[in-house]
């Protein structure tokens, strides 16, 4: 055999340049006690976590591939949940930072995420129109909720009731009973796409934003307790009575169509309208988390902010109307003050819900998060389009309350997209130029070291030194910079047009740049006297131009400096001679213009880089073309050899960057993690780091290791990873029994779940040989007449050398809880015998018996026709049912007298110190208050 080639692994490093990204929204966390300070931001496949003060990252919370969409932290502040692209969800601890629990059960992005009062569920809408509410304990889903005809924009639970709201582009609002799963009211009140709703004054009221200027609001009223009030003296509210219509008119024409008019749970009547200033839909729609402030804004970058006013507030600005009122007519009547005038007032939703401030910030929104402190400040935190997160603070109580920007993060990234990246000949510093900025990060620390204003920039490289910086840009000019100072040196009109493309010459006195004029242009480094000061300053001048018929789209030096290889905008690329200018060679065959080369260490080779998706490998003495590689899927964007090698790497814009080797023409690896458009990169002068940019505003830096890579593996990599996929994207397994079987199943069928249980089936096959050989091994015994010992299995004696049923219940309890049970599905029927078996053994033992019945239901529920046909399960299926019931009615009994005792450790903790420790005794009162006031309210409505 002979010897294979091997390569060494790049990786990713870091994700830097990056503040937040636009899929995901920002949120507020709670940590280290602290509350306003940290925020949650979405950063491509990461959540970084910002200290809003220092304006710092202090967390890093990994993701995996895909990215972030939406965010939502728990009510108890100690954990995130967060939503990605493929429709999984990660739980983090905030804590730890650590992701343990994976839920999978949606088909496309997540869109939306809300936690239940107390943290135990929660709902998660997705762009595949299904909602799933997850028990977050357990670690499992419970229910599939179907209904909707688009992707979900918002669901809610209710605190009082088990019920759930939600809303999709689907133009309705859906109310779900979650006791039975079902929808048993649909409003239809909207004629555009529901973007956002919020519940407002103690869950009584519903606020919908759709794609207009209003926020509608709707009166909530629960039939059950407006019968109870009716009782005494029986009266008729319009659509309240089960059976008297299907379908009732809201007070704009609109429908509300009941499911199931039986099965009515409340009524949901339009309040009114507010006006927003906005006169384009709504983007978001939120509250703080004490339901008192709203905000809601648009495509631009205003936030409107409204106050809901308590019914107290509300009373005093209905006796100052009143009062206004009475005097109005007195002026008009003519009538002393003595006399008591009739005079009624209506009181309007604007009386309810009043209109605070404006918030104005410096770019677009794309989400925003409320928190309101004890002391009535509002802190409004927003990421907006340009790559930055700003927070301003108001005052609602104020007079004329003014918004006041408190804190903004813009030193981690650009305000537009990186279109150059270039390395310092010392590997240290990195360079980033976007449409009106420059940054020097170091490599090390990623830290941004120096952010410097300029033009739009198009290309880059250190000034050999690395004290300045050499910037082309879109009109044409070059701009030199000192990094010490962050001064700009001198700008230099060189071009008429875009400056496309420059190249440091090998003796590094000098470079050339090509442009939109036709002309590529020979610059010197010089040394001139500045006027300000004693000192000479580095300048440049120019020495000579070479005029073409095309526009020039790239150009670069040969490392022996006697060629000049010039891309032109007719898809070929010519080669002159760099001492005389004459034309030594024409390299034509891409069918759409060249815009990347570069040539090999050795003068050797030329790679060329197209928008027709080809790299091209040339020869440099004769201009014949080695081979010709379909390298992406788009445009090839951006090509770079490294140095001291005939490797060399290529960027596209469909988002992936792929190392080749130019003698074998051979891919070697493929390096993804950008979610958009690559926009340009650069390899280190050593070959370790290649950084690149992309249109998702990210930097990532990627590092080689000395891990070797050999193409026969890393194909055999590639080939089971697509196997994996493509298991993983299988239909669901029929479910014997089951019509609405995809109603039941929250999750779905993944690589994970298909490795679990392809782990059980071993695990049964495993037992199956370990008994057969137990019983060979006794008739041995037997006709011999005295013991010999049997060999035990490697396998459990790595497991400690326990029993083969033993192992089978390890397997199991190995199994992840949100895995478990799309991993019994897909196993076959025939372990099932064996596994129900097991299962009486091991519930008789009283071992983990909550997730052996979970298992066992189950089994039952999806095999329930073969089981109960199966004659010799009949015994099994018995003696399960009786070990079962004595089983968990002694857990029962034991957790009920745990509680018992946990109950009266608390009374005896609360005599002692007559303070109650685990629940406010201001709690109780105002819980008793509420009660009251929601009662009169009620009676008030009805009279």
């Amino acid at each position: 055999m002979g010897l294979t080639k091997q390569y060494l692994r790049y990786v990713a490093s870091a994700v830097f340049g990056l503040i937040g990204s636009q899929k995901g929204n920002i949120v507020f966390v709670t940590l280290r006690g602290e509350k306003g300070r940290y925020v949650a931001v979405p950063a491509c496949e990461h959540v970084f976590i910002w200290d809003l003060r220092k304006g710092e990252k202090i967390l890093i919370l990994q993701g995996l591939k895909q990215e972030v969409t939406c965010l939502c932290p728990s009510p108890d502040g100690l954990h995130l949940a967060v939503g990605y692209e493929d429709g999984s969800i990660r739980i983090f601890s905030l804590l730890s930072g650590e992701g343990n629990v994976t839920f999978n059960g949606h088909k496309a992005a997540i869109t939306s995420l809300k936690y239940d009062q107390l943290g135990g569920r929660l709902a998660s809408g997705s762009k595949d129109t299904d909602i799933i509410v997850w028990d977050v304990i357990n670690e499992s889903g419970l229910y599939r909720l179907k209904g909707h005809k688009d992707a979900i924009t918002q669901a809610l639970f209710l605190r009082e009731k088990n019920l759930l709201v939600s809303s999709g582009k689907d133009t309705v609002v859906k109310w779900w009973d979650l006791d039975t799963q079902h929808c048993f009211k649909t409003m239809v009140g909207h004629r555009t796409e529901v973007w956002g709703l919020v519940l407002v004054s103690e869950e009584k009221r519903l606020v919908t934003g759709a794609s207009d200027s209003e926020l509608r609001a709707w009166d909530i009223a629960y039939l059950q307790e407006i019968k109870d009030l009716e009782e005494p003296e029986p009266k008729k509210i319009r659509g309240s009575s089960p059976g008297i219509q299907d379908t009732c008119e809201a007070e704009d024409g609109a429908l509300e169509v009941d499911e199931a008019p039986e099965d009515r749970i409340l009524t949901c009547r339009k309040a009114g309208s507010i006006l927003r200033e906005g006169r384009d839909r709504v983007v978001n729609l939120s509250t703080d988390r004490t339901g008192r402030m709203l905000a809601c804004h648009g495509t631009d970058s205003v936030l409107e902010v409204f106050c809901i006013l308590s019914r107290e507030e509300i009373q005093k600005k209905m006796d100052k109307k009143m009062k206004k009122a009475r005097k109005r007519a007195r002026l008009n009547s003519g009538k002393g003050e003595e006399e008591d005038l009739e005079v009624s007032v209506e009181m309007t939703l604007q009386d309810e819900i009043q209109r605070v401030a404006n918030i104005k910030t410096s770019a677009k929104i794309k989400s925003f998060d409320l928190i309101l402190s004890p002391q009535g400040e509002l802190k409004a935190v927003f990421l907006l389009q340009n790559n930055l997160v700003e927070l301003y603070s108001l005052n609602p109580s104020a007079p004329a309350p003014q918004p006041v920007r408190t804190s903004r993060v813009t030193l981690g990234g650009h305000r537009s997209d990186v279109r150059t990246v270039s390395f310092s000949s010392d590997n240290i510093a990195v360079l980033s130029a976007a449409a009106d900025s420059i940054k020097i990060w170091n490599r090390s620390t990623l830290q941004c070291i120096r952010t410097v204003t300029c033009e739009y920039a198009l290309c880059s490289f250190f000034v050999p030194g690395d004290r300045q910086v050499v910037i082309g840009t879109k009109t044409g000019r070059l701009q030199l910079y000192d990094l010490a100072s962050g001064t700009l040196l001198e700008t230099v009109d060189a071009h008429d047009g875009a400056l496309w493309s420059m190249s440091l010459s090998p003796d590094q006195r000098g470079f050339v740049t090509g442009g939109a004029d036709k002309a590529v242009k020979f610059w010197d480094f010089e040394l001139v006297k500045d006027e300000n000061s004693t000192q000479k300053r580095l300048s440049v001048k120019q020495t000579r131009t070479l005029q073409l018929d095309e526009e020039v789209l790239s150009v670069r030096y040969s490392p022996h400096q006697n060629l000049l290889a010039v891309s032109l905008l007719d898809c070929t690329v010519k080669i002159f001679y760099v001492d005389t200018l004459k034309f030594f060679l024409s390299l034509y065959g891409h069918k759409l213009p060249v815009i990347c080369m570069d040539i090999s260490y050795d003068g050797a080779l030329i790679a060329t880089g197209s928008a027709d998706r080809n790299v091209k490998i040339w020869g440099l003495d004769f201009g014949d073309c080695h081979k010709s590689l379909f390298a992406h899927d788009d445009s090839v964007m951006y090509l770079q050899f490294v140095p001291k090698s005939h490797l060399f790497f290529t960027a596209g814009k469909d988002r992936k960057i792929k190392q080749w080797d130019a003698d074998n023409f051979e891919h070697i690896q493929t390096l993804e993690g950008h979610h958009q458009e690559i926009w340009c990169l650069a390899v280190s002068p050593n070959g370790d780091y290649v950084v690149s940019s992309s249109h998702d505003k990210s930097l990532r830096l990627w590092e080689r290791t000395r891990e070797p890579l050999i193409l026969e593996e890393e194909r055999e990599m590639q080939r089971e990873a697509e196997y994996e996929e493509s298991v993983a994207k299988e239909d669901q397994p029929a479910v014997p029994g089951e019509t609405q079987g995809e109603n039941y199943f929250t999750g779905k069928k993944t690589i994970e779940t298909v490795k679990a249980a392809e782990r059980i089936m071993e695990a049964v096959e495993l037992y199956r040989e370990e008994t057969a050989k137990m019983k060979e091994h006794k008739a041995i015994c037997k006709a011999a007449g005295k013991e010999v010992p049997l060999p035990t299995n490697p396998i459990l004696m790595a497991h400690g050398n326990i029993s083969p049923s033993a192992y089978v219940l390890e397997i199991f309890k190995g199994i992840k809880s949100s895995e478990l049970e799309e991993s019994l599905l897909v196993l076959p029927f025939s372990y099932v015998p064996d596994i129900l078996r097991l299962f009486n053994e091991f519930i008789q033992r009283g071992s983990d018996v909550e997730l052996l019945c979970r298992c066992l239901f189950f089994l039952l529920r999806i095999h329930f026709g073969q089981i109960t046909s199966n004659q010799m399960l009949v015994p099994v299926i018995e003696k399960l049912k009786e070990t079962t019931i004595s089983k968990v009615s002694q857990v029962r009994d034991v957790i009920g007298f745990n509680l018992a005792g946990l109950n009266y450790l608390k009374r005896e903790c609360e005599a002692k110190s007559e303070v109650m420790f685990f629940a406010d005794a201001t709690s109780h009162l105002e819980e008793k208050k509420r009660k009251r006031k929601k009662r009169e309210k009620l009676i008030l409505t009805l009279t």
